[in-house]
């Protein structure tokens, strides 16, 4: 599992003529910098891409964990006539290929006037049924004594969301943050489809710059690549312990 990686950071810091040797040579004769240099600061800036992502990604990320907790303490604390169904309405959505909406989502885009900007990324992503489900699931683990203690002291729903239940999700709500910032940055097809400024473009886009008529340039698209997955591998390792822990504690029940 790891060697592709190895291999990848190998070639980054090759030349062009040594990416084919055979047997592979591991460790470069000469390391190569420039190739680094060139990603970021050449005809095309990888810098501006990685800033058109981060934007993407955190605005999608802060409004999926918010939403997706309120919705999920919606459907966990609150009883209202027809919870049950239409929870199971809104999970039914997972059901639905991303592709099916594709053009109705480029239609509705394009008549609203956000076709070719990037909330055209981000609103489609900021609701989303599988992280309301995991956290309704932790939700439903949390004692009710809690939520009627804090009724008791006058605390209105959102008080209570917000100061005992919220907190008490910590683990849950990192392994969510992991999950949906792992498939923005490397949502490569909505990119695709929805923006045509270079300008706008996502790392995943950017990345197609290293590949023209005249062949792939490996040793760019190496280090493009090398850049483009160290925020995820670094966002994993650092919350490493509150995925496995909240992956866990969001299955309490069904």
């Amino acid at each position: 599992m790891v060697l592709p990686f190895l291999w990848m950071l190998s070639t980054s810091l090759k030349r062009p003529l040594e990416v084919f040797d055979y047997p592979i040579q591991w460790i470069p004769s000469a390391f190569v910098w420039e190739n680094y240099k060139e990603v970021w600061f050449g005809a095309n800036p990888f810098w501006l891409y990685y800033l058109n992502s981060i934007k993407v990604t955190g605005v999608s990320v802060i409004g999926t964990v918010l939403i997706s907790s309120l919705a999920a303490y919606g459907f966990a604390r609150i009883d209202f006539k027809g919870r049950d169904t239409v929870f199971f309405v809104y999970l039914a959505t997972l059901m639905v290929p991303d592709q099916v909406t594709l053009i109705p989502r480029f239609i509705v885009f394009n008549y609203l006037g956000l076709y070719n900007t990037h909330w055209a990324l981000i609103l489609p992503g900021v609701f989303t049924a599988f992280g309301t489900f995991m956290l309704r699931q932790f939700y439903l683990g949390i004692p009710k004594e809690l939520s009627e203690a804090g009724r008791m002291e006058g605390a209105n729903h959102f008080h209570i969301w917000s100061r005992i239940v919220f907190p008490l999700s910590k683990a849950t709500v990192v392994s969510l943050i992991i999950l949906s910032f792992t498939q923005h940055w490397n949502e490569f097809v909505n990119p695709l489809v929805f923006l045509t400024d270079d300008k706008l473009f996502t790392v995943p886009l950017g990345l197609t710059h290293f590949i023209d008529e005249m062949g792939t340039q490996y040793t760019l698209m190496m280090a493009a690549s090398v850049s483009a997955i160290l925020p995820v591998i670094l966002l994993f390792l650092a919350c490493q312990r509150f995925f496995i822990e909240g992956v866990i504690s969001s299955g309490v029940k069904g």
